[in-house]
Protein backbone atom coordinates (compact mmCIF):
# COMPACT_ATOMS: atom_id res chain seq x y z
CA UNK A 1 0.00 0.00 0.00
CA UNK A 2 1.09 3.26 -1.14
CA UNK A 3 1.03 6.10 1.85
CA UNK A 4 1.41 10.09 0.54
CA UNK A 5 1.89 12.44 3.03
CA UNK A 6 0.72 16.59 1.78
CA UNK A 7 4.29 18.35 1.59
CA UNK A 8 3.48 22.38 1.72
CA UNK A 9 4.45 25.12 3.87
CA UNK A 10 2.29 23.53 6.91
CA UNK A 11 4.50 22.34 10.32
CA UNK A 12 3.52 18.72 12.08
CA UNK A 13 4.27 17.07 8.52
CA UNK A 14 7.08 14.99 10.04
CA UNK A 15 5.48 14.01 13.57
CA UNK A 16 2.83 12.65 11.50
CA UNK A 17 5.22 10.38 9.10
CA UNK A 18 7.31 8.87 12.16
CA UNK A 19 3.76 8.17 13.36
CA UNK A 20 3.08 6.37 10.13
CA UNK A 21 6.66 4.57 10.47
CA UNK A 22 5.60 3.26 13.92
CA UNK A 23 2.60 1.37 12.37
CA UNK A 24 5.13 -0.02 9.59
CA UNK A 25 4.01 2.09 6.84
CA UNK A 26 6.85 3.84 5.02
CA UNK A 27 4.74 6.93 3.61
CA UNK A 28 6.03 8.90 1.01
CA UNK A 29 6.46 13.17 1.65
CA UNK A 30 5.63 14.84 -2.05
CA UNK A 31 3.99 17.78 -3.27
CA UNK A 32 3.85 16.00 -7.34
CA UNK A 33 0.35 16.10 -8.31
CA UNK A 34 0.79 12.46 -10.16
CA UNK A 35 2.10 11.20 -6.97
CA UNK A 36 -0.68 11.85 -4.70
CA UNK A 37 -3.02 10.93 -7.26
CA UNK A 38 -2.00 7.73 -7.45
CA UNK A 39 -1.55 7.02 -3.59
CA UNK A 40 -3.67 4.66 -1.84
CA UNK A 41 -3.88 6.90 0.85
CA UNK A 42 -3.32 10.22 1.35
CA UNK A 43 -2.58 12.09 4.43
CA UNK A 44 -3.07 16.00 4.63
CA UNK A 45 -1.34 17.11 8.02
CA UNK A 46 -0.66 20.75 9.15
CA UNK A 47 0.06 23.37 12.04
CA UNK A 48 0.12 27.13 11.00
CA UNK A 49 -1.75 30.18 9.64
CA UNK A 50 -4.65 29.30 7.36
CA UNK A 51 -4.29 31.94 4.82
CA UNK A 52 -0.28 31.03 4.66
CA UNK A 53 -0.52 27.89 4.10
CA UNK A 54 -3.53 28.06 1.80
CA UNK A 55 -1.22 30.30 -0.21
CA UNK A 56 1.08 27.62 -0.23
CA UNK A 57 -1.30 24.68 -1.42
CA UNK A 58 -2.35 27.26 -4.33
CA UNK A 59 1.24 28.32 -5.32
CA UNK A 60 1.71 24.06 -6.40
CA UNK A 61 -2.20 24.06 -7.36
CA UNK A 62 -2.16 21.23 -4.60
CA UNK A 63 -5.91 22.73 -3.54
CA UNK A 64 -6.93 21.40 -7.05
CA UNK A 65 -5.54 18.12 -6.26
CA UNK A 66 -6.85 17.75 -3.23
CA UNK A 67 -10.23 18.52 -3.91
CA UNK A 68 -10.66 15.90 -6.63
CA UNK A 69 -9.05 13.29 -4.78
CA UNK A 70 -10.72 9.73 -5.36
CA UNK A 71 -9.15 7.45 -2.64
CA UNK A 72 -9.71 7.46 0.98
CA UNK A 73 -7.91 11.28 2.45
CA UNK A 74 -7.23 12.34 6.14
CA UNK A 75 -6.86 15.66 7.20
CA UNK A 76 -5.53 17.21 10.37
CA UNK A 77 -5.50 19.94 12.47
CA UNK A 78 -5.26 22.84 9.92
CA UNK A 79 -5.30 20.30 7.64
CA UNK A 80 -9.42 19.49 8.66
CA UNK A 81 -10.14 23.61 7.91
CA UNK A 82 -8.27 23.97 5.09
CA UNK A 83 -10.84 21.56 3.77
CA UNK A 84 -13.48 23.79 4.78
CA UNK A 85 -14.63 26.12 2.85
CA UNK A 86 -13.57 29.61 4.52
CA UNK A 87 -11.23 30.60 7.40
CA UNK A 88 -12.02 33.91 9.41
CA UNK A 89 -7.79 33.03 10.57
CA UNK A 90 -6.70 35.46 8.00
CA UNK A 91 -9.96 35.89 6.22
CA UNK A 92 -9.05 33.43 3.63
CA UNK A 93 -11.20 30.80 1.19
CA UNK A 94 -10.26 27.74 1.16
CA UNK A 95 -10.16 24.22 -0.61
CA UNK A 96 -14.19 23.83 0.21
CA UNK A 97 -14.57 20.10 0.29
CA UNK A 98 -16.63 20.68 3.27
CA UNK A 99 -18.95 23.52 2.90
CA UNK A 100 -18.45 24.87 6.42
CA UNK A 101 -17.00 28.17 8.25
CA UNK A 102 -13.66 27.62 10.18
CA UNK A 103 -14.27 30.16 13.06
CA UNK A 104 -12.22 31.57 16.53
CA UNK A 105 -13.15 30.45 19.56
CA UNK A 106 -14.60 33.35 21.69
CA UNK A 107 -13.40 32.99 25.14
CA UNK A 108 -17.30 33.28 27.38
CA UNK A 109 -14.99 33.78 30.94
CA UNK A 110 -11.68 34.40 32.40
CA UNK A 111 -10.53 30.61 32.24
CA UNK A 112 -10.85 30.23 28.74
CA UNK A 113 -7.64 30.06 27.20
CA UNK A 114 -6.93 30.39 23.47
CA UNK A 115 -5.39 28.25 22.34
CA UNK A 116 -7.16 25.44 22.92
CA UNK A 117 -4.27 23.11 24.15
CA UNK A 118 -4.22 19.68 25.43
CA UNK A 119 -6.81 16.18 26.37
CA UNK A 120 -10.28 16.55 25.31
CA UNK A 121 -12.96 14.03 25.26
CA UNK A 122 -13.91 12.56 21.78
CA UNK A 123 -18.01 11.95 21.76
CA UNK A 124 -20.88 10.71 19.39
CA UNK A 125 -18.35 8.72 17.36
CA UNK A 126 -19.25 7.62 13.77
CA UNK A 127 -17.43 5.89 10.74
CA UNK A 128 -15.49 3.10 10.47
CA UNK A 129 -12.42 5.88 11.39
CA UNK A 130 -13.58 5.29 15.28
CA UNK A 131 -13.64 1.28 15.61
CA UNK A 132 -12.57 0.11 18.34
CA UNK A 133 -12.62 3.21 20.55
CA UNK A 134 -15.15 4.10 23.36
CA UNK A 135 -17.66 7.17 23.08
CA UNK A 136 -16.72 9.80 25.65
CA UNK A 137 -14.04 7.60 27.36
CA UNK A 138 -11.01 8.14 24.80
CA UNK A 139 -9.24 11.18 24.30
CA UNK A 140 -7.57 13.18 21.74
CA UNK A 141 -4.61 15.83 21.78
CA UNK A 142 -5.66 19.07 20.58
CA UNK A 143 -4.16 22.36 19.77
CA UNK A 144 -5.80 24.97 17.98
CA UNK A 145 -7.31 28.77 18.11
CA UNK A 146 -10.13 28.10 15.43
CA UNK A 147 -12.91 25.64 15.18
CA UNK A 148 -15.54 23.85 12.86
CA UNK A 149 -18.91 24.00 13.96
CA UNK A 150 -20.88 20.92 14.33
CA UNK A 151 -23.02 19.87 10.90
CA UNK A 152 -24.00 17.31 8.94
CA UNK A 153 -20.32 16.04 8.53
CA UNK A 154 -19.73 16.12 12.01
CA UNK A 155 -18.53 12.36 12.87
CA UNK A 156 -17.36 12.68 16.33
CA UNK A 157 -17.28 16.15 18.51
CA UNK A 158 -15.35 17.84 21.17
CA UNK A 159 -16.34 20.22 23.49
CA UNK A 160 -13.92 23.23 24.79
CA UNK A 161 -16.27 26.88 25.29
CA UNK A 162 -18.85 25.09 22.99
CA UNK A 163 -19.35 21.47 21.34
CA UNK A 164 -17.98 21.46 18.40
CA UNK A 165 -16.55 19.25 15.58
CA UNK A 166 -13.89 17.19 16.38
CA UNK A 167 -13.55 15.33 12.95
CA UNK A 168 -15.68 15.51 9.84
CA UNK A 169 -16.57 13.04 7.20
CA UNK A 170 -17.79 13.47 3.72
CA UNK A 171 -17.74 11.09 1.07
CA UNK A 172 -13.42 9.42 0.50
CA UNK A 173 -13.05 12.61 3.46
CA UNK A 174 -12.00 12.42 6.61
CA UNK A 175 -10.94 15.24 8.66
CA UNK A 176 -9.94 15.36 12.43
CA UNK A 177 -8.88 18.77 14.55
CA UNK A 178 -6.84 16.69 16.81
CA UNK A 179 -3.67 15.59 16.75
CA UNK A 180 -3.74 11.25 16.07
CA UNK A 181 -0.10 11.55 15.62
CA UNK A 182 0.37 13.16 19.25
CA UNK A 183 -2.41 10.69 21.01
CA UNK A 184 -0.82 7.69 21.90
CA UNK A 185 -3.09 4.47 21.50
CA UNK A 186 -6.15 6.51 20.76
CA UNK A 187 -5.06 8.37 18.00
CA UNK A 188 -2.96 4.90 16.70
CA UNK A 189 -6.00 3.39 16.25
CA UNK A 190 -7.45 6.36 14.28
CA UNK A 191 -4.17 6.21 12.11
CA UNK A 192 -4.75 1.93 11.43
CA UNK A 193 -8.42 2.32 11.20
CA UNK A 194 -7.99 4.71 8.28
CA UNK A 195 -5.66 2.90 6.50
CA UNK A 196 -7.87 0.14 6.59
CA UNK A 197 -10.88 2.20 5.46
Amino acid sequence: MQIAVVEYNAGNIFSVINALKRLGIDPILTHDAEILQKADRVLFPGQGEAATTMASLKSRRLDEVIRDLKQPVLGICVGQQLMCKHSEEGDVDCIGIFDLPVKRFQPVVHEDKVPAMGWNSLRDLKTPLFKDLKDGEDYAYFVHSYYVPQSEYTIATADYILPYSAALHKDNFYATQFHPEKSGRVGETILKNFLEI
